[in-house]
């Protein structure tokens, strides 16, 4: 037995009954303000003060995205594809890093995500902030947005990292959580306590970090906030039953408890993506909306997947099983391009990430994503980002070195010297 499988087996014997089973029944709502997750239950003991979560387990992601559709039952197909071929090259890493049980009134502010981002993942390009409502009720509003309103089982998620208040019971000042962070991250999921002594509310958050030029590709179509309520079919229920159970029983001698956490938060964060996604208006156009499309979705995949073939409008509609015309159009009405033009944008933004992240030549990048040679590939990425490659690459050192992240860690050693 694999080491997916025994996890899964580990996690049914204790705590799940049942399958996972996939379905379009989930409840979904999307807002300029913020929605929030819940699950239902005391949480019991918590972690200890070790912050094991920081760990952060980069699990491969074909595993991670083909295990809640195996026990769904339901086929690899459509956008299901073209999201895990994304997911797989944006470095995709998950952990919760709060617990909490707060009694009305309270009300919280949480910062920016980049002012939390040193905390949890220092070398993140961008963080994803959620939280998953596990009881009672509270609400969530962007600074400059309308009042959301939470129950048990809703997961919020913030793509792009805005500010946002969560809060419960009548007005009262909000506790600033910019000056509770070293605290917060220090004492790992310990349950944290706050507020009035009226109405319980427990929660968790997290986070997703990823690379954000790649990542662009799917959270550009997503609104500042969006809520998805996970109890209403057993997947959600799964995976909520599951996080209680980790939060409450994982500590420093259970050996991979902070894998099993990272591996939960990834899996809470796709399948509210896949939610999302499936529940976008039959009108609606986009990236997201392009890969739900099962004739577009599978353009799509096909080219995430295996961007240095030598695609043309012609094979990508002879594999996706259109006219190449109808191709065109329909990937036109969807992304406003064509398709060729956009498989230029994502190898060129390949090429980028390779160039920041890697020592490869010049010529090894883009060999590897598509060019016949590095002449070509050095005009073409001088069109896009007007500069060439090697000083995009000595220019992107520079910013990671002088990075406060980067000051941070170098103080954090130059002090333990």
């Amino acid at each position: 037995m694999g080491r997916r499988e025994s996890f899964l087996v580990h996690i049914h014997l204790n705590q799940v009954h049942g399958r996972i089973l996939h379905s379009g029944l989930n409840r979904i709502e999307s807002f300029r303000p913020a929605d929030f997750p819940t699950m239902g239950q005391p949480l019991g003991q918590l972690l200890p003060v070790r912050p094991a979560f920081l760990l952060m387990a980069a699990l491969p992601y074909d595993d991670l995205l083909r295990s809640p559709e195996r026990f769904a039952g339901s086929p690899a197909r459509g956008y299901m594809d073209v999201l895990s071929e994304v997911l797989k090259v944006v470095k995709l890493q998950g952990a919760m890093f709060y617990n909490g049980e707060f009694s009305s009134p309270w009300s919280f502010c949480s910062p920016p995500s980049h002012t939390v981002a040193p905390y949890v993942a220092p070398a993140a390009g961008h963080v994803i902030i959620y939280h998953l409502l596990t009881e009672g009720r509270a609400s969530a509003r962007l600074l400059d947005g309308e009042r959301i309103i939470l129950d048990a089982g809703d997961i919020v998620i913030f793509p792009h990292g805005d500010a946002h208040f969560i809060e419960n019971g009548p007005p009262t000042k909000a506790v600033d959580m910019v000056k509770e962070l070293a605290r917060i991250f220090s004492q790992g999921l310990k349950l944290s306590r706050l507020g009035g002594g009226g109405e319980i509310t427990r929660f968790v958050c997290g986070f997703m970090a990823c690379e954000p030029r790649l990542s662009q590709v799917f959270l550009s179509g997503l609104p500042p906030v969006f809520k998805v309520s996970i109890r209403n079919d057993a997947s959600g229920r799964w995976l909520e039953n599951s996080i209680r159970f980790s939060v409450n029983e994982a500590d420093a001698s259970r050996a991979g408890g902070e894998a099993v956490l990272a591996k939960l938060s990834e899996v809470l964060f796709v399948e509210t993506l896949r939610t999302y996604i499936a529940h976008l208006p039959a009108e609606q156009t986009g990236w997201l909306a392009g890969a739900r499309d099962a004739e577009i979705g599978k353009a799509l995949a096909l080219m995430h997947r295996n961007p240095a073939h030598p695609w043309t409008i012609a094979s990508l509609a002879k594999e996706a099983g259109v006219s190449r015309s109808v191709l065109a159009e329909r990937f036109r009405h969807y992304l406003s391009e064509p398709p060729m033009a956009y498989l230029t944008r994502w190898r060129l933004q390949l090429g980028a990430q390779m160039l920041a992240s890697t020592s490869y030549s010049v010529a090894q990048i883009a060999s590897e994503v598509g060019y016949e040679s590095e002449a070509a590939f050095n005009r073409a990425f001088k069109r896009e980002f007007e500069t060439p490659p090697a000083r995009f690459r000595s220019q992107s050192r520079a910013a990671q070195a002088n990075s406060p992240a980067k000051k941070s860690r170098l103080s954090d050693q130059n002090r333990m010297d």
